[in-house]
This record gives structure tokens, sequence and C-alpha cells, in this order.
């Protein structure tokens, strides 16, 4: 989804919804005779359900990415008014409207809709200030509202990134911050996590980690187990090796699980 005017472009239907309803039962009919002549043919069954897919989805999404009849309180909870198109506070109400409805992955990115939003430090480190400022609320709303929906108890939340920022540069001029991949901070909500959990620490300086070492294929493990799935039975071989989500590594982080 695009924060702004139309979440998904061209998924109204508004001005000729009979007339592409009346399309799709011939579709479907002519699909249908297909298909009855050819029972064995996995593939072409899974092509039609995807296209049956795709329909139900643009019919539902509409209401889905329109705010505008949720309560005043649930809007102050996520920093929104009624008729906001953008923001990441729109993004995480819609993300709990999907959730609630059935999506079952959600993936949200703060940054890229618009020139305030980027939080890319090369060159100021201070602008991360005012972006956590106008994330903090969305995302207190959106866990807040998981709970009190009795919806937190099953859904995981993740909040991470691709790498953390070096803890300083070498010339004392840099206000910017390069990449730095070994040691920053990622966490977890809901989902069978234990509740206000550190696991782990690094130096003072936040250089490098001093306990209990978590690595980005151990996290991955970590959130799929959470999801049902064990990570060491998804090991498939391509090109001469083995490859899996955790590149035939992690373990499951069982201490920060309940």
């Amino acid at each position: 989804m695009i924060p702004g005017q139309e979440a998904i472009p061209n998924i109204t239907r508004a001005g000729y919804s009979d007339i592409q309803d009346l399309d799709l039962g011939l579709v479907n009919f002519f699909n249908q005779q297909h298909s009855a002549s050819h029972d064995k043919d996995l593939a072409l069954a899974a092509r039609i359900k995807t296209f049956e897919t795709a329909y139900g989805m643009q019919r539902e999404a509409p209401e889905v990415f329109d705010i505008s009849k949720e309560t005043d309180a649930t809007l102050e909870l996520y920093g929104v008014t009624r008729d906001t198109k953008k923001g990441f506070g729109w993004m995480c109400l819609v993300a709990r409207r999907l959730a609630e409805r059935g999506v079952r992955f959600v993936e949200l990115i703060d940054g890229g809709y618009d020139k305030y939003t980027n939080w890319d430090a090369h060159l100021d480190i201070h602008m991360h200030e005012p972006l956590a400022r106008k994330s903090d609320k969305p995302i207190a709303g959106l866990l807040k509202d998981l709970k009190s929906r009795g919806m937190l108890e099953d859904t995981l939340v993740v909040w991470t990134t691709e790498f953390g920022r070096k803890p300083a540069d070498a010339s004392p001029d840099e206000e910017g911050r390069t990449h730095w991949s070994t040691a920053y901070s990622s966490w977890l909500a809901g989902g069978g996590v234990k509740a206000g959990t550190v696991f782990g620490a690094t130096d003072e300086y936040g250089l490098k980690i001093a306990s209990n070492p978590v690595h980005v294929h151990d996290f991955q493990a970590t959130i799929l187990n959470q999801l049902g799935l064990d990570h060491t039975k998804l090991t498939f071989r391509h090109a001469g090796r083995d490859y899996r989500l955790t590149d035939v590594s992690g373990r499951v982080v069982h201490e920060i699980i309940s």
C-alpha cells in the first residue's frame, strides 16, 4: 500500500462495477468449462484461484483503507484525523484493520513517501529525533489497540532495520553516521514473546556486542518459530549448495519466548 489519496492504484470500481461483475461472470463460466476438461492441471487451477483472489481483494480493499468510520478515541490513539490518507499513523491503523480482517503478513516502511521521512542519516544523525517523535505515538497506539482487541496474543509485531548507525565517526566535524551492522537493536512484541525483556548488550560505546549476541539468522529463526515454522525444515538445494530462510544457520532465541 502507498500512503496517499489511493492506497492501491486503480482499485476503485466506481462507475463500472456492474459491467465488471458481468464480465467476470462470463470469464468464470469459461474458466470452469476449461478447468473441467483439465481436472488434473494444478497450475491451471492455481492460476484461476489467483485471479479470483485478486478480484476479492479489489472488492474488499476500499473499505479496509477507509478509516473514516473509526472512533474518535481510536484516531487519537494513532495521532491521525478522520480524513488522513498518509503518514505513519495512517499506516499503523490500516495495518490493524488488515490484520483483523485476516491478512497474515503486513509490512510497514517508515520512510520514502515525502522528503521529511528519510532515516538515511549519513549527513545528519539529528534528523532521527523528529522522525522518532513522529513514529512513537502510532507504534504505541498500534500495540495498545491490538491488546485492547485481544489480538496481540497471536499477532507478532516486529520492529527492525537493515543495520544500525556507527556510534561515532573519525572526524569531529561529521554530523552524520555511516552504516553499522556489528551491533544494533530490534524489538518484538506480542505473538508469544516475553514482555519487557531485554536480551543482549553492547559495550558502553555501542560498537561491539558484549553479551548474548543474536545474529540476524537467529532473529529470523525466532520469528519463524513464533509463526509456527521450523526454519531447519525449509532447506532446499540450488546450484550446488543448500539454502533456507536463515541461510543454513541460526538458532531460535528461546530466552525471549514466553
